[in-house]
């Protein structure tokens, strides 16, 4: 037990709690590269209500590792300690291609309210930015049966020039992975997808879920945050379910658990630095 608990949780962990809370019990989930909010997400959901998850680690597609702690690039060894067997590549997108990749874990420098993700580039008619690419996503985002959006920088913030920089934007510059609905409005059932699309938003301002048309809708807030304050951050107009509340906190053996597995708090670095100053009480 971490003895340093004291009866609070910081917003990082808060944050790995919700991302946990998607992930069902029994089911194949596979976190890709280099999120360690995500990581620990998995291990505290394996640890804690899915005990017999089947975790696929993201750099050494080790299956159900138990690494000691987490170390500062998913591309360490250590990350695979003790795991069971280990996949090839091709296995994998195999395994999301029959349909048995329960869910994976995207995100993106833009997210549209249909869950569309860009990672690939910034400008339409020109490039602005050439981002690093999406890899295998576009393919697995296809194929697995759900997907978990997170991001740690929901919070627009104003450039040099005024300009405010949205990470849930109106409409993505590029697609490079696929949400609920295309640019124009076909369903994932009118493309031919196998896969459900994602079923959650998870930030460090509110997790969304999608409704009945495909799109991001508020389902619960943080005790710090507001409706209003959602909004001034998310480029897109966003509907609100009608039994809005407030996220439910980690526990303090959940707390403990990721402080173990995480000492030199590898997570924060997805955060910026004004959200490390935001606490919350816990049981």
């Amino acid at each position: 037990m971490n003895k340093q608990y004291d009866g609070q949780c910081t917003l990082g962990e808060a944050l790995i709690y919700q991302i946990a809370l998607t992930i069902e019990d029994g089911i194949l989930a596979f976190h890709g590269f280099g999120s360690p909010l995500v990581q620990l997400a998995l291990h505290l959901a394996k640890q804690s209500h899915a005990p017999n998850l089947v975790l696929v680690a993201g750099s050494t597609y080790g299956v159900n590792p138990c690494p000691p702690f987490l170390t500062p690039t998913s591309n360490d060894w250590v990350m695979d300690r003790d795991a069971v067997c280990h996949l090839d590549i091709e296995q994998l997108f195999d395994l999301a291609a029959s349909g048995r990749l329960g869910r994976m874990f995207l995100s993106g420098l833009q997210i549209d309210r249909y869950g569309n993700m860009n990672v690939t580039r910034l400008g339409q008619a020109h490039m602005k930015l050439k981002l690093p690419g999406g890899g295998g996503c576009c393919n697995l985002s296809c194929d697995a049966k759900h997907i978990t959006i997170w991001s740690g920088a929901h919070r627009a913030i104003t450039d040099a020039h005024g300009r405010r920089r949205f990470r849930l934007v109106k409409q993505c510059d590029f697609i490079s992975s696929v949400g609920q609905r295309s640019a124009d409005e076909q369903t994932r059932t009118e493309m031919g997808y196998r896969g459900q699309g994602p079923d959650a938003l998870v930030t460090e301002l509110a997790v969304f879920d999608f409704d009945d048309t495909g799109q991001a809708r508020l389902a619960k807030l943080y005790p710090d945050t507001d409706l209003q304050t959602v909004r001034e951050n998310t480029e897109f107009e966003f509907s609100v379910r009608s039994d809005l509340s407030e996220i439910n906190m980690p526990n303090k053996d959940m707390i403990s658990f990721i402080r173990d597995l995480d000492p030199l708090k590898i997570h924060e670095r997805e955060l910026k630095a004004l959200e490390a100053k935001r606490f919350f009480p816990c049981t």
